[in-house]
């Protein structure tokens, strides 16, 4: 018996398609027999005389069977013989192309609803019948699902006018009182809004929207000495994911000061012996199967992210800045002197104003100004994300809290996705858990939360045997992670005049396992000392503040990593496609010392080990390229060369400056900063860019030179 064709049929009714190839399906000449799970195909007649030579004592037919798993229907057709049978291709095509002219993909839109006429359970239970059911199991659960939904229907929107992006930033021309719109790489016509008088002088050094990534660094430049505000559509401390981290990243906050060491503890919830990266490989062949890549110190930190944000909360106040919860931003207005913005308290939907020097962006993947400053490409790529945090209701022996999947499917491609797993421990009982893919930014298809709720509250017990109604349900976690493909450290836009974006909003982060979190964390020096300087000297125009971004030649390369897990929207591959990719690198790295893989993992990849590691999988799966082309396709691919170009003159830069270039800073720093402010902004940048993701093989922290602004490297024993 041989299986000769797998296909996924994109629809969670398994019933329809198997009545479907039993009574619609025409094969042809073939005589087609019914069986419980599908149909045989039993040669003809015609094809056994007259000359045919079929010597197997087998029967001469086909087995068509269907199954369901992760809310998809697959199918598989066998031959009962060794060689191929007569006009076996003509009747695999066949059955191809009349199943995919009845089951094309779909992209189910959420339902356009009035919640001042019922409640988001009531409107949204025909649809999403187990979401519904699961969200009214927590605690918060009637809130939690109407910012799902708001957060799916403003990414959307985004998604559907990239052109078009709703004006928040404007422009003041001196002179005038007219207010445009001016966009760093377009100038779009827009409407004129009156503003009431401003404030003649910035109240605040520093106004931050968003008060999640933005409450840390707003915490951390208050310490500095700034005054600070921070401005936040939720009531403060509220988070919608949980964050994860290694103990050597935490280090950074340590070395800034922002907390001790005894403060980290207290808002440590887990910290696990072992993370496990598997994928599934059933369908996969077996050169193309991989053991379980083990990662002990990725992602291992497991916070307690509300109790963080309001230790920085705390940090924030404590050293005199102020905190508007519960207000949304609406506007802002640039000009010489100062940036004004326009917010909503949203309890009382009153408007006011209020001035500062630099408006910082920390809104994420749904930030209006991401949207305008960036125009059509404001992103290439997003994981749509959804979990939640469980406190117990597992069987014993389901799962050892002293373990995490780092990512992990049990399954192949799922109605246009590959699905993946993520499962860290928390505090007591606790686990996160999280469903997510990569996914292209598609009109037609932006990437559903809601659908993948409906999936992670099916499939969870295939993933974790479990009883769903027996689970403790703490709180949901959802969100857009976003990622650029960069080709250079230029081609995003993370500033403007008097306005700089962090975090997800500035979408400068790993595309493989990272947020934003992490990608701040590991640069929350960087962006520290860079901005201080800026603020220092007044050096506040796009030019001066665009040099103060996280990027990373050797993170922009990765991005054709997650390419390759994305399936085109309307497009459909081998299912097991995406899993041999992921099993062919995940087994190369299971076979390197740990530090590679960490290294690899935590954006510390070298020009070397990169190109080692590339070569090696292309010698152990010669058709990946083919299979990236296919993916990417071929303008993607090329401006993938331009990207790996960039690594290696970033490379060869790095290796003829990184041993005299920062000690160089150190004695010109007193007098170039005096005289040159600009140009010391500048080379300070360059130093971050040629000392930002080192590789390690034994444990390195940094410290930073409050007196000369320059990072100092620390190696220890791990």
């Amino acid at each position: 018996m041989k299986e000769i064709l797998y296909l996924e049929v994109p629809i969670t009714d398994m019933a329809a398609v198997r009545s479907w190839l039993q009574t619609e399906f025409d094969p042809g000449d073939w005589e087609k027999l019914l069986t419980p799970d599908g149909c045989r195909l039993k040669i003809s007649s015609k094809y056994t005389v007259n000359g045919a030579k079929i010597t197997e004592n087998l029967p001469k037919e086909f087995s068509i069977f269907v199954w369901s798993v992760q809310r998809t229907t697959y199918l598989k057709v066998f031959r009962w013989a060794e060689q191929p049978l007569p006009q076996e291709k003509e009747v695999l095509q066949r059955l191809t192309r009349q199943i995919r002219q009845r089951f094309p993909h779909h992209y189910p839109e959420p339902p356009a609803i009035d919640l001042s006429q019922q409640s988001i359970f009531t409107a949204l239970a025909p649809y999403y019948p187990l979401t519904v059911k699961y969200f009214q199991k927590m605690p918060n659960g009637e809130y939690d699902l109407t910012r799902a939904y708001w957060w799916e229907q403003r990414w959307r929107e985004g998604v559907r006018n990239p052109q078009e992006p709703r004006q928040v930033v404007f422009s003041r021309v001196e002179g005038s009182g007219s207010t445009t719109l001016t966009n760093q790489r377009q100038e779009a016509g827009g409407r004129r809004q009156e503003l009431v008088s401003s404030p003649s002088s910035p109240t605040y050094d520093l106004i931050y929207i968003g008060g999640a990534l933005g409450a840390i660094h707003a915490a951390m430049m208050a310490k500095l000495g700034y005054k600070v505000l921070l401005v936040e559509r939720l009531p403060f401390g509220r988070m919608n994911r949980e964050w994860n981290i290694s103990r050597d990243e935490l280090q950074t906050l340590l070395n800034l000061g922002l907390v001790t060491a005894a403060e980290l503890e207290t808002v440590i919830a887990r910290e696990y012996k072992d993370g496990f990266n598997k994928f599934f490989d059933g369908n996969n062949p077996v050169k193309l199967r991989s053991p379980i890549l083990h990662t002990p110190t990725v992602l291992n930190i497991a916070l307690d992210s509300e109790k963080w944000l309001q230790m920085c909360g705390q940090k924030l106040l404590s050293a005199g800045g102020e905190i508007w919860d519960e207000t949304e931003f609406i506007r802002a207005d640039v000009d010489d002197a100062q940036v004004v913005v326009t917010v909503k308290y949203l309890p009382t939907q009153q408007e006011k104003q209020v001035s500062g020097r630099l408006l910082v962006d920390a809104m994420g993947t749904a930030s209006p100004i991401a949207w305008q400053l960036n125009g059509g490409r404001a992103f290439d790529s997003v994981c749509p994300t959804v979990g939640a945090v469980v406190d117990g209701g597992f069987e014993p022996g389901v799962w050892d809290s002293q373990y995490g999947d780092v990512l992990y499917s049990h399954g192949d491609i799922s109605r246009g996705r590959q699905l993946i797993w993520e499962l860290f421990p928390g505090a007591g009982e606790e686990l996160t858990i999280y469903l997510f893919h990569y996914h292209e930014v598609n009109a037609q298809n932006p990437g559903s939360l809601l659908e993948m709720y409906e999936d992670f509250f099916t499939i969870l017990p295939e993933y974790r045997r479990c009883d769903m109604d027996k689970l403790v349900w703490k709180k949901p976690t959802f969100g857009y992670i976003p990622g650029h493909f960069s080709v250079s450290s230029s081609d995003r836009t993370v500033a403007f005049d008097r306005l700089i974006a962090i975090g997800d909003a500035a979408s400068l982060q790993s595309p493989l396992v990272f947020t934003g979190f992490g990608s701040l964390v590991r640069n929350l020096e960087r962006l520290t000392t860079l901005l201080d300087v800026a603020l220092k000297h007044d050096l506040l125009k796009f030019h001066h503040l665009n040099l103060i971004r996280a990027y990373q030649s050797n993170v922009s390369i990765t991005w054709l990593f997650s390419k390759g897990m994305m399936v085109p929207t309307g497009k459909f591959l081998p299912p097991q496609r995406i899993n041999c990719m992921l099993n062919t690198f995940f087994g190369l790295l299971a076979d390197e010392p740990p530090e590679v893989a960490d290294n690899f993992i935590k954006d510390r990849c070298d020009w070397l080990t990169f190109n080692r590691l590339a070569l090696k999988a292309a010698r152990k799966n010669p058709a990946l390229v083919w299979w990236i082309w296919e993916l990417a396709g071929p303008k993607d691919f090329i401006r993938w060369v331009g990207n790996y170009l960039n690594f290696g003159r970033h490379a060869l830069v790095n290796a003829l400056l990184s041993a005299w270039f920062p000690h160089l800073l150190v004695k010109i720093k007193p007098w170039l900063e005096t005289h040159n402010p600009a140009l010391w902004l500048r080379l300070l940048a360059i130093n971050y860019a040629i000392t930002t993701g080192r590789p390690r093989s034994r444990q390195q922290f940094t410290e930073l030179n409050s007196d000369t602004g320059v990072i100092r490297q620390l190696t220890v024993d791990s």
